[in-house]
C-alpha cells in the first residue's frame, strides 16, 4: 500500500487528465470529475465510476445533471506497492471513466488494453 495527500491524489488525477488529446477533452460535456475516500461498502475495490448518461446517448435526453467521474482515493492506494504504481492506476482509471462518458464500454476498454 502506498500513501500520499488528498493533494497530491488531486494532482495525480489532474496529471492524468492533461494526457487526454485536446480535442477529446473539448469534447467532453457537462462532466465534473472528483476524488472521494471510498467507494460504497457493497463495492469496496472499485477504483472509480461514471456516473450519467454517455454522450452517444444524449441526442433526446432532454435537460441534464452534470454527469460525474468519481476517482476513489483508498482502493487505489490499497492496490499500489509505491508512487510510479499508483500513477500509473489513476491514470488509467481516469481513461477509464472518461471513456465512458464517451460511451465506450468495459468490454471495449478490456480490448484496447484499458481495463
Amino acid at each position: 500500500m502506498v500513501s500520499i495527500t488528498r493533494a497530491e491524489f488531486e494532482d495525480a488525477v489532474n496529471d492524468a487528465l492533461d494526457t487526454i488529446p485536446d480535442a477529446l477533452f473539448d469534447a467532453m460535456d457537462n462532466v465534473v470529475i472528483v476524488v472521494d475516500d471510498e467507494p460504497d461498502a457493497d463495492d469496496p475495490d472499485l477504483l472509480g465510476v461514471y456516473e450519467g448518461v454517455p454522450l452517444t446517448e444524449r441526442w433526446d435526453a432532454g435537460p441534464l445533471w452534470p454527469d460525474r467521474i468519481v476517482i476513489f482515493q483508498g482502493p487505489l492506494q490499497r492496490m499500489c506497492t509505491d508512487r510510479e504504481d499508483l500513477v500509473e492506476q489513476i491514470s488509467i482509471t481516469v481513461v477509464h471513466e472518461v471513456a465512458h462518458h464517451f460511451g465506450i464500454d468495459d468490454r471495449r476498454l478490456h480490448d484496447l488494453g484499458w481495463g
